[in-house]
């Protein structure tokens, strides 16, 4: 009776483990849902900024523009991968969760239900699975607007490096190292 209480419990705590890992794929894809909510907002401001009168006179503004709409569609698409991941792991932790009581339950009213609960330990596994390559595919779009943003960042410094080329205006005085010794106490 002890050994069969004990391959019991060690079958209800097996899913308690992989709950435990949801969790925190939960609060990490949370997390990322977060912040890609206040980067539409962020986006939003500056677009709002950029229409104004006084943004449209900034340098690049219409390029500006055009990278933030441009970005929206993949904006919308990595929500929308963030939204099923968290979908699918409150749906694995449902199944482990259930996994584990049929499990106890079983053992405790005496039914050899054995196949239900691998069965719903596998539908768990497979909704695991599956939010996980949700996940790659957003890390993956990320890393997309990441990189065009790089290159507007470049096209903006760029910029700003050639108006000091220009002859017509004067060069930034940087204070050399004895300048700057010398006007200190």
């Amino acid at each position: 009776m002890a050994a069969s209480s004990f391959s019991v419990l060690s079958a209800m705590i097996t899913p308690a483990v992989l709950i435990g890992a949801c969790g925190t794929l939960i609060l990490s894809t949370s997390n990322r849902l977060g912040r890609m909510t206040d980067r539409v907002r962020s986006l939003t401001e500056r677009f709002k900024e950029l229409v104004t009168p006084q943004g449209q006179r900034e340098p690049l503004a219409r390029d500006e523009k055009h990278l933030i709409m441009a970005q929206l569609p993949k904006l919308t698409q990595r929500v929308r991968l963030l939204q099923r991941s968290l979908s699918a792991f409150y749906a694995s932790v449902g199944l482990f969760v259930m996994t584990s009581v049929l499990t106890g339950g079983s053992a405790l009213l005496g039914l050899n239900v054995l196949l239900f609960p691998v069965l719903l330990a596998m539908l768990g596994a497979a909704f695991l699975l599956y939010a996980s390559l949700q996940l790659v595919s957003e890390a993956q779009l990320s890393y997309q607007t990441t990189r065009e943003e790089m290159g507007f960042l470049e096209r903006l410094g760029q910029h700003y490096a050639n108006l000091y080329d220009d002859p017509q205006l004067p060069s930034p005085q940087v204070p050399s190292a004895q300048q700057k010794s010398a006007e200190q106490p």
